[in-house]
C-alpha cells in the first residue's frame, strides 16, 4: 500500500522542537518499508491546495499524519484531518474534532471540567483583567495553543499575583494567547495510550523525575528540559518506569483516568495524557496530547517498549485503527 506521510514543512532555521518531526518521518518511513508499504513524505504548509494536489496525484491508500504545526502554529493542526475527511482518505491518529479540542488548552480544560475530570484551576487574561485572579499562588503561565513546552521556562512559575496581568500580556505578545493556571507542586506522570482491537491499551505509566533540582528551581518539564541537551534541565529531568509497591493504587487511578480521557475526547490511534500529583496524592490532568511525538527517543515509544510492543507493531495497530475509524 502507498502511504503518504504528512509532516510540517521545516527548514535549517527551524527550532529544535519543529525539526524533531524529521526523526519521526524517517522512523515511520523505515517501519512502513519493513511492513512492505510504500511511504512517500509530503510536507505541509498553509498552501493546502498544494497538499490536495500532491495527495490526488499520489492516490495513497492511507495517510500517516505526523503534522505537529502549520506555519509554526499548532492551532492549525485540525486543518489536516479536516482536509483528509474532505478527500475521504483514511488517516492515522486523531480526528478533526479531537485535534481541534486538544490543541487549545482552554477548550481541553473546559471539556475536562464538564466531564468532572480533575484539572488545575485556570483563568484567561481577559478574566484576570475583568475580575482579578480567583485562586491562590503559585501560578504557571502557559500558551493556549503551543505544545512541546514552547513558551515554558522556570520564569513561567510565579509566586505572587503582583503584575500578573502585565506578565500575561508580555507572554501573550511573545507566544500568542496565554493563560494562568494553578501550579501543582509534586510529581509528574505521562500515560500513553495505543489503539487495540476493541479498546485502547494504557501503556505503562512513566514518571518524570527531577534530579538534584535546587529548592528555588520549579520542577517542571520546560523547553530546556525537552530540547536543549547541554542544559541542566535536560540532563536532570529523567523518565522512569520503576515504582515502589506503595505507588500501585496511584498508578491504577492514573491509568483509569487516562482511559476515561480517551473516551471523553473520542481519541483514536494513539495519545498521551500528562498529569501532576500533588503532595496529598490528588491527581490533576495537565493536558491531552492527541498527536504525541513518536520519534525513537520519545516517551511514547519508550512506554510501548516497556509494554513489550516493538515500534513495528505500534505502526500496525495505528494503521489498523485508522482503517477502521476514519470517516
Amino acid at each position: 500500500m502507498k502511504v503518504a506521510i504528512l509532516y510540517n514543512d521545516v527548514s535549517s532555521t527551524s527550532s529544535a522542537d519543529d525539526l524533531d518531526v524529521l526523526a519521526q518521518v524517517n522512523y515511520v518511513a523505515d517501519t512502513l518499508k519493513n511492513l512492505r508499504h510504500e511511504p512517500v513524505a509530503v510536507p505541509v504548509t498553509l498552501n493546502l491546495s498544494q497538499v490536495v494536489d500532491s495527495l490526488r496525484k499520489l492516490q495513497p491508500g492511507l495517510v500517516f499524519n505526523l503534522v505537529e504545526s502549520i506555519a509554526g502554529s499548532e492551532k492549525f493542526l485540525h486543518f489536516v484531518p479536516a482536509l483528509l475527511d474532505y478527500l475521504k482518505i483514511p488517516y492515522s491518529g486523531n480526528s478533526t474534532h479531537a485535534l481541534y479540542l486538544t490543541t487549545n488548552k482552554i477548550f481541553t480544560k473546559q471539556k475536562l471540567q464538564s466531564a468532572k475530570l480533575p484539572t488545575p484551576p485556570w483563568q484567561t487574561l481577559n478574566e484576570v483583567m475583568v475580575s482579578g485572579i480567583s485562586f491562590q499562588p503559585p501560578y504557571i503561565i502557559k500558551p493556549v495553543s503551543d505544545d512541546a513546552s514552547v513558551g515554558i521556562s522556570s520564569d513561567s512559575v510565579i509566586f505572587s499575583a503582583d503584575n500578573l496581568v502585565e506578565i500575561l500580556e508580555q507572554n501573550s505578545a511573545r507566544y500568542g494567547e496565554c493563560f494562568v493556571e494553578a501550579y501543582i507542586a509534586g510529581r509528574e506522570f505521562n500515560l500513553s495510550l495505543l489503539a487495540n482491537a476493541s479498546q485502547p491499551e494504557v501503556l505503562p505509566p512513566a514518571e518524570i523525575r527531577f534530579i538534584n533540582f535546587p529548592a528555588d528551581r520549579p520542577q517542571i518539564v520546560d523547553y530546556k528540559a525537552k530540547w536543549e541537551e547541554e542544559s541542566f534541565e535536560y540532563r536532570n529531568t529523567v523518565r522512569s518506569f520503576d515504582f515502589d509497591h506503595a505507588d500501585k493504587p496511584l498508578l491504577a487511578k492514573l491509568s483509569a483516568i487516562a482511559f476515561r480521557c480517551w473516551e471523553v475526547f473520542g481519541l483514536r490511534g494513539y495519545a498521551r495524557v500528562d498529569f501532576r500529583v500533588d503532595k496529598q496524592n490528588n491527581i490533576w490532568i495537565l493536558e491531552i496530547n492527541a498527536n504525541p511525538c513518536i520519534s525513537p527517543d520519545s516517551g511514547f515509544v519508550a512506554a510501548a517498549q516497556k509494554a513489550g510492543i516493538e515500534f513495528e507493531q505500534v505502526v500496525v495497530r495505528i494503521i489498523r485503527d485508522a482503517n477502521q475509524k476514519t470517516g
